[in-house]
């Protein structure tokens, strides 16, 4: 018997209706998995570290950079102009007040101060020669009056005697003024012959020398004239540090500080605030033009002294870090600082605006997160002073409670409200 095969045409349409019902049967179980994952997904709790509210001493502090300066230092600058002669001391050198430190060439000031002199004599003859003129007027009046009384001599005589006494009076006058002057010239010119010799004004040590024998020096008299030298005791130094105008109105006089010299290793030093700049370093720019809108303006910055109260080998110009404290609190109720942050309050948490008046934007609020059971409360709290560790808590928290640490990402951002959590980093997930 002969097997007739089935014809192509036929097979071909099974094999079609076989691949779309696989393809039915891979569809529908997709669907099912997402179907389960979306009605029985597990959540993946938020893993926060947790401390206690508890009480404490705080200290608050304001920190600041800057540079040690001796208390005391005088910038040499000649009062006259010439050639330095004679420089006898060297960088680093300590001096005693009284001391030669630097000689100008006196040849022109002596040489002024001869004339200047001469000059003087000569008025004093000058004066001399008018007393005597004046003795003389002063006898032919004293005669020809008394002959004038008894009509002796014609009136008009008599009037020339009388105005050649006024002028003797007058020719006096005008050389005792030219004598003075004279004098004051004479004052001048040995003055500055004396200030050719500049000597130390106090004992200290020559820390920065910038002039040598043989160069010219400008005196004051052309600005603020050549700076040859600076003095300074440095048994006696200060922090100088800059503040910004936050901080600034926290400081006060006296305050304590503790303080970090970048040269002196595994030291603090203590100090204390001496003086508080009134105005801002940059104060002097405020009527320069304003500057373009891509060169951002200078914070306005305060300059602080602050005197060492301990000695040791301080250089002028060292790097030095200040802790200046401001205020402190004695057992009072704190929270880590990375406990407290910012959430915009609860519906209907701010009293509602009058009709009629414009709604004002709504502020964040400084909140913490307190444990509740396996939840997290956000609770808004009022916060006091704070150290670098712990923020003063004056409001809205009890001693002993359970709040949020951490992580930083957490408590920013991602905790609300009433959110389930794992506490104690213990990683366990749950519906």
């Amino acid at each position: 018997m002969t097997v007739i095969p089935p014809s192509t045409s036929k097979v071909r349409p099974r094999r079609r209706r076989t691949r779309r019902i696989v393809i039915a049967v891979i569809i529908a179980a997709i669907g099912l998995g997402v179907w389960f994952q979306y009605f029985h997904k597990t959540e993946e709790l938020i893993v926060v570290e947790t401390a206690k509210v508890m009480r404490r001493d705080l200290t608050e502090t304001v920190l600041a950079n800057g540079h040690i300066q001796p208390v005391t230092q005088v910038t040499i600058n000649p009062e006259v102009a010439g050639e330095i002669t004679d420089l006898p001391v060297k960088e680093g050198q300590n001096v005693k007040k009284g001391d030669l430190i630097v000689q100008i060439k006196p040849d022109n000031y002596l040489a002024i101060k001869n004339s200047a002199e001469a000059t003087h004599l000569s008025m004093l003859a000058s004066r001399e020669q008018a007393v005597a003129e004046l003795d003389k007027a002063q006898a032919d009046f004293k005669r020809n009056d008394e002959l004038f009384s008894h009509k002796l001599i014609a009136e008009n005589v008599f009037a020339d005697f009388k105005t050649a006494l006024a002028v003797a009076k007058l020719r006096l006058q005008n050389a005792e003024h030219l004598a003075n002057q004279a004098r004051f010239a004479l004052d001048q010119a040995e003055a500055d012959l004396t200030k050719t010799t500049i000597v130390a004004p106090m004992d200290g040590t020559v820390i920065k020398l910038k002039s040598q024998v043989g160069e010219r020096v400008l005196g004051t008299s052309f600005n603020m004239g050549t700076e040859i030298m600076t003095i300074a005791r440095l048994d006696e130094m200060e922090a100088r540090v800059d503040i910004g105008e936050i901080d600034i109105v926290l400081i006060k006089e006296e305050q304590t500080v503790r303080l970090d010299v970048d040269s002196v290793k595994d030291r603090k030093f203590k100090g204390v605030v001496s003086a508080i700049a009134n105005a801002s370093k940059n104060s002097s720019s405020q009527n320069q033009p304003a500057p373009s809108s891509s060169q951002p303006q200078e914070a306005p910055k305060f300059e602080v002294k602050i005197r060492f109260l301990e000695k040791d080998a301080f250089r002028p110009g060292m790097s030095v870090s200040a802790e200046i404290e401001t205020r402190s609190r004695q057992n009072v109720l704190v929270v880590p600082i990375q406990s407290v942050t910012t959430r915009l309050p609860k519906p209907g948490a701010t009293p509602a605006k009058p009709e009629g008046k414009p709604t004002a934007p709504v502020k964040p609020i400084e909140v913490v997160f307190v444990r509740d059971g396996a939840q997290v409360k956000m609770v808004p709290v009022k916060t006091g002073i704070s150290d670098s560790d712990y923020f003063e808590i004056v409001e809205g928290l009890t001693e002993g409670q359970e709040i949020a640490t951490g992580g930083y990402k957490a408590i920013s951002k991602d905790l609300e409200d009433g959110k389930k959590v794992s506490f104690g980093g213990d990683g366990k997930k749950g519906k």
